[in-house]
């Protein structure tokens, strides 16, 4: 049986949602475009980094060609010193959503970011909104004491959160420190109180998998074809634009190593070979992300006659 769930009427088309979800490096982008293409579907980015412009090479967008062939939604949106977060992103997305209704079109949400895909299909919990107080204060600490001292307190403060957030992600951790001292509740506790239950669109979950040394070489591949593509010019660049290293995006996987060469923290083959052994750390948390939801029905990327099978049952279900 599909795991599917579906809670608009049928009284009139509404836009049905493909996800494709699964660890950097593993192919949803390739099975999203062949499914779109076959099934004339468009493509919703679900990667927190491939909203920002001039940030290509580093965050795997699709090219010229394969946009030109099927139309993306939710790239390039802001620059890398615009603030961007899940809120941001449903809002976007359903206006994309919205702007189909009644249309009864195919939408496949192709992307690693669980948070966003979470949001999207069940909303983002009702916390309090920010304290520009409390965040001064904040970025005064981290400005003294650095991002250690800043994750101690959320460890001392909010242990379940801490034990979610990787140790160098300043917005989260911010934000859930941020959380606790408003509401005297964990970020966790509210968000499993919200419980992300709220889902308005048809949708069915494929998640992709391989085996891990498959993915490993994949993604030590990957980085090196980065390199040859010029990896390396595009954060030159993006720092001689004013893009600086303490920016959200530029702290992100492959553009904190390459900031960090330049500025000589290390040499260049230390920086690729540190890009490769967080690229597959944050993998496996990828995976442990997903493996967490039910929902998924999972395939290796070779099983593509079973994929396109059960996609075909779903709209055919739902038709």
């Amino acid at each position: 049986m599909v795991k599917e769930l579906s809670t608009l009427s049928d009284a009139f088309p509404e836009p049905r949602l493909l996800v494709i979800v699964g660890p950097t490096g593993v192919g949803k982008t390739q099975l999203a475009l062949q499914l779109a293409r076959s099934m004339g579907g468009e493509i919703i980015s679900a990667d927190s980094l491939q909203v920002y412009r001039y940030m290509d090479i580093g965050t795997a967008k699709p090219g010229k060609e394969e946009r030109a062939a099927v139309l993306h939604h939710l790239i390039d949106v802001v620059t890398p010193d615009q603030p961007f977060n899940a809120s941001s992103y449903i809002e976007l997305a359903g206006q994309v959503l919205g702007e189909a209704e009644g249309k009864d079109k195919l939408f496949l949400v192709a992307g690693g970011t669980g948070l966003y895909i979470k949001a999207l299909l069940g909303g983002l919990f009702s916390g309090p909104g920010a304290d520009q107080g409390l965040r001064a204060h904040y970025r005064e600490l981290l400005a003294h004491f650095g991002i250690a001292h800043l994750y101690g307190m959320l460890k001392e403060k909010d242990p379940r959160a801490a034990a979610r957030i990787v140790p160098r992600d300043t917005s989260r951790i911010v934000r859930a420190l941020e959380v606790w001292e408003l509401s005297g509740q964990s970020i966790v506790e509210k968000q499993q109180q919200h419980g992300f239950g709220d889902k308005s669109y048809r949708h069915l979950k494929i998640g992709l998998t391989m085996e891990r040394e498959q993915l490993y070489a994949r993604i030590g591949r990957r980085v090196e074809d980065m390199m040859d593509q010029g990896f390396l010019q595009e954060v030159e660049w993006l720092l001689a634009q004013g893009y600086h290293e303490g920016l959200k995006p530029m702290q992100s996987l492959g553009y904190r190593h390459m900031a960090g060469y330049l500025r000589g923290k290390y040499g260049l083959e230390e920086a690729v070979a540190s890009m490769k052994r967080d690229t597959r750390q944050y993998a496996k948390r990828q995976e442990t992300w997903f493996k967490a939801d039910r929902e998924i029905n999972w395939f290796n990327i070779e099983e593509i006659p079973a994929i396109t099978a059960l996609v075909q049952g779903f709209l055919a279900e739902i038709s």
